[in-house]
């Protein structure tokens, strides 16, 4: 189990500080996962890949504004390497973010679901189990309900796509951050660590990557969509017929505990497991807690 001391968390920063910038220069490696590149849709995207091609595949989907290598980042616990010893994993950056093509398209979930889609038809992945965080968690839900024969499983880590009963459209843009004060209060909203909550290296790097990545169009689009309640999957939760893990942060305050039992009951049959001290993004803030659970929940008949 990899815990979020003091030494953790610096080394967790290093090695993202290190990463961004290994992959900004194009030089992020070989080591675990390979970095490649598939078309889908006319369009350019980068993913990472990892185990072996023979054992069953697992698809692991970022939330909004991040990217594959969010699944990589807790030294001694990376989610890729955790999986890829019993799966073939991939990890990519979808449309519009990381280092995929960016073109200026009506965002929406919807759009994404049939990216995963296309992904999987060009990789010739007839199906897989699907594990995403926050807007890939929703990306996955709705792909349960839109593909249902290309999901095994899910698993959705503090995932959106819960209409809130009281929705004030206007929550949306605290979504896009690009001033340090903006990140500050969100990193407050993220991490239940103290250490990750007052970081000033995390502030400036995150406001680093926001610019060198360039997917500040892609959010804004998002949230117009967000705000046009476009692809909530609140009403459509029994159509999803699959095996389902749901795992969620306790101190999560962008997407309430509430979220995560809605999901629970509206799913037939699904588990909900809830990490105390953790915010939005447990598979980084209990990375090894993250994966025992989806491993064990993966590995059941």
């Amino acid at each position: 189990m990899m815990n979020l001391n003091k030494s953790n968390i610096m080394r967790a920063l290093i090695f993202l500080s290190l990463l961004f910038a290994l992959t900004a220069a194009g030089v992020f490696a070989q080591a675990a996962p390979q970095e490649k590149t598939v078309t889908v849709f006319g369009a350019k995207i980068r993913y990472l890949e990892a185990g072996d091609p023979a054992k069953p595949t697992v698809i692991l989907l970022h939330g909004l504004g991040s990217n594959a290598d969010s699944w990589q980042l807790m030294p001694g616990a990376s989610n890729i390497v955790a999986l890829a010893a019993e799966y073939h994993v991939y990890a990519p950056d979808q449309i519009g973010f990381g280092k995929s093509d960016k073109p200026l398209l009506k965002y929406r979930v919807g759009t994404y679901v049939d990216f995963l889609d296309k992904f999987m038809a060009e990789l010739k992945i007839e199906k897989a189990s699907l594990v995403g965080n926050s807007m890939g968690g929703w990306i996955a839900a709705l792909a349960a309900v839109k593909y249902p024969n290309r999901v095994e499983k899910l698993v959705l880590a503090d995932a959106a796509g819960i209409l809130p009963a009281k929705f004030n459209p206007d929550d949306a843009y605290a979504l896009n951050n690009s001033t340090r004060d903006e990140i500050r209060a969100n990193l407050k909203r993220i991490f239940a660590t103290p250490a990750l909550q007052n970081n000033e290296a995390l502030v400036d790097l995150s406001l680093t990557q926001r610019i060198a990545i360039g997917d500040g169009y892609t959010i804004n689009s998002l949230i117009e969509s967000i705000r046009r309640k476009e692809d909530f999957v609140s009403d459509r939760l029994a159509e999803i017929k699959k095996p389902t893990l749901i795992i969620w942060g306790r101190q999560d305050g962008l997407l309430p505990l509430a979220d995560g039992e809605t999901f629970n009951k509206g799913i037939a049959g699904s588990r909900l497991v809830v990490f105390d001290n953790c915010g939005h993004v447990p598979q980084f803030e209990k990375a090894g807690d993250f994966n025992r659970e989806v491993l064990k929940f993966l590995g059941e008949k």
